[in-house]
Order: structure tokens, then sequence, then C-alpha cells
């Protein structure tokens, strides 16, 4: 597709044949389309721009085929707008010249760090892949932004809830999750992290993966577990993962192996949206179950069998007790 004709057709000054020819090739591939709408930004944020004729036209042209010049000798792929030259047309220069002045700021905007692509799962578990092959899965509530090169550039930010990280292998680009003053550093691994207010959980299933906190610095590997409380400024200190419960909302299952009662309850509140409160007395009873996501008070009344207990419910609450004798 010619840029040429796309500008024409920004400008609104294309035939009826010719705005077919633009819809069909937008509509081909989702590249073209990216590749329209770049344009397009770049467009809508010069139309405001003052252009001065003649020689600061000629000037910007020459500034402009630089620029691009520059680009294309760093192997960066900018948005290549092909303009040509007509010396009996200065509109063509007024467009060089207002292009010039936004192509430079959306260069340095997007291909340094500015740009960010956002994904919220709101109500669902979703799936999501990255543009380097990595293979997300955000739990519900949770709200991510990536790097829009991401291929270069491969730095997440979480911004709040759960997410199940399977990163691509490449040593050269590294993969970072940023999260206030907390930043994870890996290459290739699998982990979930889980950011809620005031603290932050990292559980790691294959490879290694570094965390920084200001000037602290940890690694982790396979079944460790590191837990960051916002109003705790101590040394990072990593443990042993214990259960398998945090990665409920991938396998669809609640695994409780010899786990106290009261982490699969807390579990089972987070997942149903529900309060399930038991007594002081059976909080640390050891539970082995396997439990389906699916029917709520069927697993409230497997717990109870399996533990001799009995539930009642009291208005929002759900109360777990022992059976009286």
């Amino acid at each position: 597709m010619n840029d040429e004709l796309l500008i024409k057709f920004l400008l609104k000054e294309t035939s009826a044949q010719e705005n077919i020819e633009v819809r069909e090739w937008r509509d081909a591939d989702k590249e073209n389309e990216k590749y329209f709408e770049q344009l397009e930004r770049i467009w809508n944020e010069s139309a405001s721009l003052a252009v001065q004729p003649s020689a600061d036209e000629e000037l910007a042209w020459q500034k402009f085929k630089a620029r691009v010049a520059q680009k294309e000798e760093e192997n960066i792929q900018p948005v290549q707008l092909k303009v040509k030259r007509n010396s009996n047309n200065l509109k063509w220069f007024s467009i060089a010249a207002m292009l010039f002045v936004a192509t430079g700021t959306w260069l340095f905007f997007s291909l340094w760090g500015g740009g960010y692509t956002k994904v919220s799962s709101e109500a669902l578990v979703v799936n999501k892949a990255l543009p380097d092959g990595s293979q997300l899965v955000l739990n519900k509530n949770t709200t991510l932004r990536y790097a829009d090169h991401f291929k270069q550039n491969r730095k997440v930010q979480l911004l709040k809830g759960e997410v199940f990280f399977d990163v691509a292998h490449d040593r050269k680009h590294p993969f970072t999750i940023a999260m206030d003053q907390v930043n994870v550093l890996v290459v290739g691994t699998s982990f979930n992290i889980k950011r809620n207010v005031n603290s932050i959980e990292i559980i790691v299933e294959s490879g290694i993966v570094k965390v920084k906190r200001n000037q602290s610095e940890i690694s982790l590997v396979k079944g460790e577990r590191l837990m960051i409380n916002a109003d705790n400024k101590a040394q990072l200190v990593k443990q042993a993962n214990e259960d398998e419960l945090y990665n409920y909302y991938r396998t669809r299952l609640f695994v409780a192996r010899n786990t106290p009662l009261y982490r699969l309850i807390d579990i089972l509140n987070e997942a149903y949206g529900v309060q399930i409160v038991p007594t002081d007395d059976i909080k640390t009873l050891r539970i082995y179950t396997t439990l389906p996501f699916n029917n709520l008070d069927k697993n409230l009344n497997n717990i109870c069998e399996a533990l001799d207990l009995e539930m009642e419910r009291n208005q929002n609450q759900i109360l777990l007790s022992k059976k009286r004798k």
C-alpha cells in the first residue's frame, strides 16, 4: 500500500475506488490496521501544528528525510512515511513538515519505553499471549500493561491482581515485571505473582527468578516463595512453598495436601467472593482433599465431612465449627 494514498485518505481526498482499496487493505491484516492507526495518530497529533511555508517547509523536509534514514541505519522500523515531493504542489511539503515534528515525538515515545498496551481481566480468568511468545493467565480483577515494542523491551507493569507467567526464553532481552519499588527479572521460566494493596507474593514453578526491592536482591528457584509486605522494609527472605492452592484459577482445582484449614478457607473466600469464618479451635486442623471449582456448598459439605465439622449461615457469613455432641 502506497503511503501517499493513505495520506490522501486521511485528507479525505481519495476517490470512491481508492476508499475501497484502503479499507480492503486495512481489513486484510491486523498489522496493516496497526500501521494505519500509527499513521493516523501521527496525522492527528500534527493537525494542530502551524506550518511555515517555502524555506521552513524545505528545511523540515530535509530533516524528516534525515531522521528516517537514521532510523533505517539503526535497524529500527519507524512508521515508514514515503511522502513524495512534488515541486508543483506545496501541500505535500506542508504535510512533510508537520509529520516531521509529530513523528519525532511519536518515535521517541514509542521506541524508548513510552508506549504500553493495557490488559484487564475484569470478572473472568483470561489467557493472554504476549508478542514474544510468553503465555500469561490472568486471574479475575487483574490489570497489567506491557511495552508496545515488546520483543525489544520485554517490560510488564503489574498494576493489581494475580498472573501466572510462562516466559519465553530470550537471554538477549530479559523479561522484567515492575511493581512500584519491586522488580522481577527472568530469562525463561514460569512463576505466579499476586499483587494486593499491601503485599506481593511470588511463587516459582520452574527456572530462576530474581527479585529486587531498593538495594535488596534475592533469587528464587522451583518450589520457593517470597512474600513482600509494603510496610516491612526488612531484608528479602524466601521460604519453601507448601501447597498448590495458589494456582486454582488455572487448574480449576483446590488441591490441599496436609494443608491448614485456614489456608484453604482463605483461598475459597478469594475464589468465590464469600466470607467463610472458622472458629479458632479448628483453624489449624490439617486437611487432605481435592475439590473441583464448581459448587461452593458441595465443597463445604465435603470439608465438613472430612473434618467432622458443621456449617451454619449467618447473614453474609458462613460459619464452620466442630460438631456439637
